[in-house]
């Protein structure tokens, strides 16, 4: 049976439910989403004389779902245009809707009885082939299908999302002994093509895998924490970053998940666990279970209650700052700001494994609390083999994508070294499970085996050996490329590799990727040998962020020092470099993903294409710096959002000037790649993709794809210049900006600048000109602004704090 997913149902309309199906209206889907009737009305809709007969009434609750998710923040939908692709019912007036679905998800209250119910009913009108799931965190799949039709439950399965679906890449799929294999794996393409998941396959066993190994691990974690008397500032501080974790380390994620959502899954994991005897030691702690009541109770919930943990406090001059919670007497105390000297250490280390094995060795309170976590965690996740997965990989991609996490707990356990690090653990009191000695003593030194960077296979305890790890063909790491060899060339900002099939990869790797020399040279070298023997480039890389912009410390420096012929050779040469780019005689594909802001969002425009992962954010952002874009950004949105109108007779130059000097002057970032396309960053021929680890392959086969269809780069092109009139419009509202008190002087001359460069300057009548004629004008406002005092203070601040400053 060949299966597609055209119209999805969800029903249930909470935080997941919602923030499900915004994500699926993300991915292009057509959804509707269902709640229940209320049963009551509330005082506004009596006071409008509303019943609970009135349609406002009836879709109330499902309503207010949507416009959580609608509203929410970070943003559930890439767009407010995609929330268009969600409608709203209820389950008494609109459950015909489920008969047209092609996949129902359930996720609704956490109650087996009521969850049965609306199977049943889902049974009753569901098409033969449709797919139906749950989004249950901890009930057993099979146990909700019980006494359905033979066909529904063929059809059914678990699909657990983790919060926010959006952005957490992890999806738990838990097939029942009677669903269809076909089922499994369609889903399963689907959450990875479609929805840009990470899937792993789960047993129907409590709390699947991600979160039972969080929450036996966080259990103890807090026993220890009250245990050893540490303070919550100071927990955070190490079990952030420094252990491979999120920012939010451990009590800031408890605020984000919900103290009341944590003590819920705490109080129903444990009595379905009553075999696991170590977790249970730590989930029935009296001391940990009485804090978490107490909070509860007194409406501490987290986040959305604005105080758990850590609590939001307004300073005297307007500011906020973040109080933490005292775990002994249950009052907030103002920020300690802990330092401890092996964080000191480690603060500037990029590699996890040398990172955590300097932590692990140190002998202050922060080794302390990092060697019993680290050991408590990695002795847990051994002895839940075989019972939730029969290797350590779905364990390792389980908590990696659903917890934003390094890497899993055996992929730590080897960057440590699985003999001595398992000797240290049972001198420590937290010995392995026995395979794992089993393993060491057959021969076997590491969890996973490696070729060329590359994992090709992972051990199995029951079967005694390493099974094999299938490569994925739709994946390329270039870190693997490097390894087998395919390097070319490499300078301190850039490596330039073979990905075979004559495509080129340049990836940038300096800081945050920012743009120097040396990555300027990479890319003119790349098309040098392009043009010669290759097919096309691809620009890439696999870091967090594509490029947060140009080295302003280089830029900083060079002002100071009067080396303006340098600077504006440089400013020449990211111009000539990306000009050459985009009139460049093969396919050149940018494949950003994370930031591409300043420098990095230029050299993003001027590609032949853009494959860009779908949680892009980009933008011009240099006014932060006291600057305007100089590597052809400003030129480009006059090329792309000024010029195409102004084609038309009679059109009206000044809305779209407006809003070109909107987005440069008030440095918009688009969150999202499809926001980016509506703001001009991305054309309508651009391409997002959804799964970030499928991002290179799929630049690399536009890459061919362009160059099979016998590519060609534009033609030069000419650009409206609407010259002093407009310039003058343009000028009325900087001023009473100024005047207002909405922008500063200095920004007020940024804006100015900014303006005479997207005017063409003091023409006197609109003019056609070329695209060197505007970029000649970007260098020079550049220039001047770089010697103005208060520009330089910009930079070093963002240099100093990483926050722009409004002087």
């Amino acid at each position: 049976m060949k299966y597609h997913i055209k119209q999805c149902v969800v029903i249930g309309a909470g935080t997941m439910g919602a923030a499900i199906a915004a994500h699926l209206a993300n991915a292009g889907v057509r959804v509707t989403l269902l709640d229940i009737v209320p049963d009551r009305l509330t005082p506004d809709e009596e006071a409008k004389g509303l019943t609970l007969a009135s349609p406002e009434v009836r879709d109330r609750i499902v309503r207010e779902g949507f416009e959580r998710a609608r509203k929410s923040r970070p943003a559930s939908f890439f767009t407010d245009d995609h929330a268009n692709l969600v409608s709203l019912g209820n389950l008494e007036d609109d459950f015909e809707c489920v008969s047209q679905a092609d996949w129902i998800i359930e996720a609704i209250v956490e109650n087996l009885a009521i969850k049965r119910q609306l199977m049943e009913r889902i049974d009753q009108v569901r098409s033969a082939n449709s797919i139906v799931s749950t989004n249950t965190s901890g009930i057993p799949v099979a146990s909700i299908a019980e006494g359905r039709s033979d066909s529904f439950r063929q059809h059914f399965l678990g699909t657990h999302f983790f919060n926010p679906p959006r952005y957490l890449k992890l999806l738990e799929i838990i097939p029942t002994q009677d669903t269809l294999p076909e089922v499994v794996e369609f889903i399963s393409h689907f959450g990875e093509y479609h929805l840009g998941k990470g899937i792993v396959l789960c047993k129907d066993t409590p709390n699947f895998i991600a979160n039972r190994i969080a929450f036996g691990s966080a259990a103890f974690a807090l026993e220890y924490i009250l245990e050893n008397e540490y303070t919550v500032e100071e927990v955070d501080v190490i079990t952030g970053p420094p252990m491979g974790n999120p920012k939010t380390a451990t009590f800031r994620l408890m605020d984000l998940v919900g103290i009341d959502v944590w003590e819920h899954v705490g109080r129903n994991l444990a009595p379905a666990i009553p075999h696991d005897t170590h977790a249970q030691k730590y989930l029935n702690s009296e001391r940990v279970n009485q804090l978490i009541r107490d909070l509860v109770s007194q409406g501490r919930l987290g986040n959305k209650a604005k105080q758990g943990f850590y609590k939001e406090v307004r300073k005297p001059d307007g500011t906020k700052e973040f109080w933490s919670l005292n775990l002994k007497t249950l009052e907030y105390e103002p920020p300690q700001k802990p330092r401890f000297e092996s964080i000191g250490k480690v603060k500037d280390e990029e590699n996890f494994g040398k990172r955590l094995k300097t932590l692990i060795e140190a002998s202050d309170r922060a080794g302390q609390l990092v060697r019993a976590l680290t050991y408590q965690s990695l002795a847990y996740a051994s002895e839940r083999i075989p019972e939730i997965a029969d290797t350590p990989k779905p364990i390792d991609d389980a908590m990696r994508w659903g917890f934003g996490r390094e890497a899993g707990p055996f992929e730590t356990w080897d960057l440590l070294g699985v003999a001595e690090t398992a000797q240290a653990m049972k001198e420590a009191g937290f010995p392995p499970a026995a395979w794992v000695d089993e393993m060491l003593a057959n021969g076997y030194s590491a969890f996973y085996q490696m070729e060329n960077g590359r994992k090709i296979g992972v051990y199995h305890p029951a079967k005694k050996t390493y099974e094999r790890i299938p490569a994925n063909p739709s994946m390329i790491v270039l870190a693997e490329q490097k390894s087998a060899g395919k390097q070319i060339k490499v300078n301190p900002g850039a490596s330039l590799i073979d990905l075979g099939d004559g495509v080129l990869c340049v990836e940038f790797h300096t800081k945050v990727n920012a743009l120097d020399d040396d990555i300027f040279n990479m890319i003119l070298e790349a098309m040098d040998l392009v043009e010669k023997d290759y097919e096309g480039i691809v620009i890439g890389n696999d870091a967090e962020q594509f490029s947060a912009g140009a080295n302003i410390f280089m830029i900083v420096m060079a002002a100071q020092s009067g080396m303006w012929d340098t600077l504006d050779a440089a400013v020449r040469k990211m111009q000539g470099m990306n000009m050459r780019m985009r009139y460049f005689s093969k396919p050149i594909v940018i494949a950003p993903a994370g930031l591409a802001i300043g420098g990095g969002c230029e050299v993003m425009m001027h590609g032949s294409r853009v494959v860009a992962h779908a949680e892009l954010y980009s933008g011009l952002v240099e006014i932060g710096v006291g600057v305007i874009p100089a590597g052809g950004g400003t030129k480009e949105l006059v090329r792309r959002i000024l010029t195409p109108p102004m084609r038309t007779q009679n059109a009206e130059a000044l809305p779209f000037l407006q809003r070109i000097f909107e987005t440069i002057g008030m440095a918009k970032v688009a969150t999202s790649a499809e926001e980016a396309r509506q703001m001009g960053f991305l054309t309508l021929a651009d391409r997002v993709v959804m799964n970030r680890s499928h991002l290179l392959a799929e630049a690399k086969r536009e890459v061919l794809h362009l160059a099979a269809d016998g590519y060609r780069p534009p033609l030069p092109e000419k650009l409206y210049a609407a010259g002093r009139d407009a310039l003058a419009a343009l000028r009325v509202g900087v001023y009473m900006m100024n005047q207002g008190g909405y922008i500063t002087d200095h920004e007020r001359l940024i804006g100015e600048k900014l303006a005479y460069v997207m005017c063409g300057g003091e023409l006197s009548r609109p003019t056609w000109v070329d695209e060197q004629y505007i970029l000649d004008l970007e260098r020079e406002a550049f220039l001047s602004l770089c010697g103005e005092e208060k520009t330089q203070q910009r930079l070093w601040h963002m240099l100093q704090t990483g926050k722009p400053l409004r002087n």
